[in-house]
Order: structure tokens, then C-alpha cells, then sequence
């Protein structure tokens, strides 16, 4: 699931202007894992936006919470909670947290970005070993994995042509991963409650080992101003699989 949930981080990935991205927001997705040749339903997916207030400024809180069917918790249990606290305009965000249980696999990580745009100090634990602390430097355009999830809806995609590539970067496990994202057209997808929808089709390549194969991680987005993620494949080294929007609500 951490190298799902990294794919599904990839696919936020183009240039934008300020956010679309507005509170209260919530999508939930059906996941399903590629088992004996069947796609078979394990877990739910839930992403969520909420506003926060403190006393110098505004955040929006983006969440994004993965967790197995208890039926499917002696096989695999998954309990996985992403956290991002972003300037509501332009999504740069301030504080990053994670929280992971899967399949006994646990491990915390905490990124303060700094106002200098160039410095995150981290803060990370594994299981039961002591905790560390690092800081390191990015780019001023890095992002990390839950505030780049929803980067992608601020875009144009009416202009791009088939096979047109973007390069950018994202930070996980404490380091920067190279993404080229490649538009691949428009496709009829459904949408959960939304109904059937028009779709932009994307292709995402990642200098990673998590991902695998060429234009076998794809997603698709409503074409239309809000750009809701209906569909998602991944290839990834233990199998396949894909997140279905069953339903959404706040858009």
C-alpha cells in the first residue's frame, strides 16, 4: 500500500495557477488488488479537505486514509493515514505527516517545510527503533505526496496533445523522486455517483522501483473544471490493481 499510495501521489503532478481545491470535500474510492487473476474489492480509500484556523493562519487540511474490510485484516490489514496542512491558494505546504500500520509494518514521519521553501526537517519511526530526525534540502517547487494529489485539478488540460510529457518533483522517504507525467487523451470512465463521465487520461512514469512497467499507471480525471480522479491503475512490483470513485460529495 505505500507504494500505492505513492503512485496515487504521482499523478498530481503539472503546473497550476491557485487552487480549486476548496473545504469540505470528500471522495471515496473502492480498492481493489489484481488476486489469482480476479480484481477482488479489499479495502476503501477515503481523501477529505477541511479548513483550519490558527492564530496567525489559514490552512487547508488535506487527508487521505486507507483501510482494509476487517474480512480482509488476517490477510493483509492496512490502516494508513496521510496528512497535508497547505496554503489554501497555492497549496505549498507547511506541515506533512504519516501514519502507517500494514500488515504489522508500522512507521510515523513528520516534514515541517520551512519558509526559506528549500528546507525540511523530518522527524521519523520505524516499528520499535528509536525515532530520528534529519533535516535536508529540496527544491522550492517540491511538494510532498498528499498536497500533489490535488495539484493536477488546477490545470488546463483543453490544450495538451496526445503524448505531450511534463517533468517534476516529488519528496518520499525523506527524499526528492523524480515524475514525467504524459497525457494520453480522453476516455469515457465511470464515476461512481457522479454518473459517466468525459475524461482526461494520464500516464505517470516515476524514477522508482515502486512503479512498474511503461503507461501501465494511468489515471483518468473528469474533463471539466473540477477534474475529480474517477479512475486509477497501477503496476507496482507485488501485482496489480486500481482505485474506482464510488462516491463523492463537497465538489
Amino acid at each position: 500500500m505505500r507504494k500505492l499510495f505513492l503512485f496515487v501521489s504521482l499523478i498530481w503532478m503539472l503546473n497550476f495557477s491557485y487552487s480549486q481545491i476548496k473545504p469540505n470535500e470528500k471522495l471515496v474510492y473502492a480498492a481493489s488488488y489484481n488476486m489469482s487473476g480476479l480484481m477482488t474489492h479489499i479495502a476503501q480509500v477515503k481523501m477529505e479537505t477541511e479548513m483550519m484556523e490558527t492564530s496567525k493562519k489559514s490552512f487547508l487540511h488535506l487527508s487521505c486514509e486507507a483501510a482494509t474490510f476487517s474480512k480482509w485484516d488476517s490477510f493483509f490489514k492496512i490502516r494508513d493515514l496521510y496528512e497535508s496542512y497547505v496554503d489554501p491558494k497555492t497549496l505549498r505546504p507547511s506541515l506533512y505527516k504519516r501514519s502507517i500500520n500494514e500488515g504489522g509494518y508500522t512507521k510515523t514521519e513528520k516534514y515541517i517545510f520551512k519558509p526559506d521553501g528549500k528546507t525540511v526537517q523530518s522527524t521519523s519511526k520505524k516499528r520499535n527503533k528509536p525515532e530520528t530526525k534529519k533535516t535536508f534540502t529540496v527544491g522550492n517547487s517540491t511538494q510532498d505526496i498528499v498536497s500533489i494529489l490535488y495539484k493536477l485539478r488546477t490545470i488546463d488540460f483543453q490544450n495538451y496533445k496526445n503524448g505531450q510529457t511534463k517533468s517534476f518533483v516529488i519528496v518520499f522517504d525523506e527524499k526528492e523522486i523524480p515524475v514525467v507525467i504524459k497525457f494520453m487523451g480522453n476516455e469515457t470512465v465511470a464515476a461512481g455517483n457522479l454518473g459517466t463521465k468525459n475524461c482526461y487520461k494520464i500516464s505517470i512514469a516515476a524514477k522508482t522501483d515502486a512503479l512498474k512497467g511503461k503507461d501501465k499507471n494511468l489515471i483518468w480525471l473528469t474533463a471539466d473544471a473540477k477534474k475529480i480522479p474517477t479512475l486509477i491503475k497501477f503496476s507496482i512490483p507485488v501485482g496489480t490493481g486500481q482505485l474506482t470513485l464510488s462516491n463523492a460529495t463537497g465538489i
